[in-house]
């Protein structure tokens, strides 16, 4: 029987067969995992075959994973050594931002859209909690659209207060599977909340003395959409470490750099002072953007910090 991982508590899964059902599972004593370095072997949305558990009836046996069609993963929070896979077989994933209460960095944001290209992920940025922004943060989000979206980035700006955007977002995520993803404290549960009323999930203010969110959601869990497609929640992250990239390819995944690379005069040129560069040349003909520029940079000197 087939089935698909809906939540991972670490040991033990809870899948749905393909007939609908849903059942506790855990990973076949014998099973070889082989070329598995992540801390978790199985993540939400994976697609697993299951037998009959002969100890409980309410329980599977997870006797094979099913070849993925792509993941996203980070490094581990545990261990820089390892990395943890966040989900799989995803259609696209959402990165929940804010620009207030609290504020989601521009560096944080990149970081994580490096991450969806590298693992052929679409991306979308959903600005929440518009209805706090004063003027200076609504001048901000323009600048921000302006940006993304002359790079090829879908930006929506949502209030779970006013309904704004609520159905455009609904638009989009019907009949796909998506992963929602960003700090603690943007509004994803919110946002999940409102979807399933029945969910209750835990909702917390923004921490006072901090400025950041509180960590609510603890595993990854999917949900099936009640207009079609699937959600799966993530805890809420801080940091975003970036998984099996090399520092000569970091600029393939900003995809304005990846249009110019092949125009610079050399083929391992990384785009910092090399007389010929294409990519320096755009930033300073207001061409790409300074501040994704500046990403960028921020990101290739921390490639150089050991076991990053």
């Amino acid at each position: 029987m087939q089935a698909i991982v809906y939540k991972s508590t670490g040991s033990w899964y809870i899948v749905q067969a393909s007939n609908g059902n849903t059942f506790n599972a855990r990973l076949k004593g014998v099973m070889k995992l082989d070329g598995i370095t992540s801390t978790n072997p199985i993540a939400v949305g994976d697609e697993v075959n299951v037998e009959e558990d002969t100890e409980s009836e309410k329980s599977v046996i997870i006797t094979k994973i099913l070849d993925r069609k792509n993941y996203i993963a980070r490094i581990s929070p545990h261990n820089k050594n390892q990395h943890h896979i966040v989900a799989a077989n995803l259609d696209q994933v959402l990165l929940f931002a804010t620009l207030k209460n609290p504020k989601t960095s521009s560096g944080f944001i990149d970081r994580f859209l490096v991450s969806a290209e590298a693992f052929h992920v679409p991306a979308i940025i959903v600005f929440n909690k518009i209805d706090l922004y004063k003027k200076k943060e609504l001048e901000l989000l323009q600048q921000m659209k302006k940006t993304y979206c002359a790079i090829g980035y879908n930006i929506i700006a949502l209030s779970m207060e006013t309904k704004e955007g609520l159905s455009n977002l609904q638009d989009i995520l019907k009949d796909k599977t998506t992963l929602l993803s960003g700090h603690s404290g943007v509004g994803k549960s919110t946002f999940i909340n409102n979807i399933f009323p029945e969910k209750n999930l835990r909702t917390q203010e923004v921490s006072d003395w901090s400025g950041k969110g509180l960590h609510t959601t603890t595993f990854a869990e999917m949900f099936n959409l009640p207009f079609g497609g699937r959600i799966i929640d993530t805890p809420g992250i801080r940091e975003f470490g970036l998984v099996d990239i090399e520092k000569a390819e970091l600029s393939h995944y900003f995809p304005e750099m990846r249009a110019l690379i092949h125009s610079c005069k050399f083929n391992n040129c990384m785009h910092i002072e090399e007389p010929g560069c294409a990519v320096t040349a755009a930033v300073a003909k207001g061409v790409i953007s300074v501040e994704r520029y500046i990403s960028y940079r921020n990101i290739l000197d921390t490639m150089d910090i050991k076991n990053y």
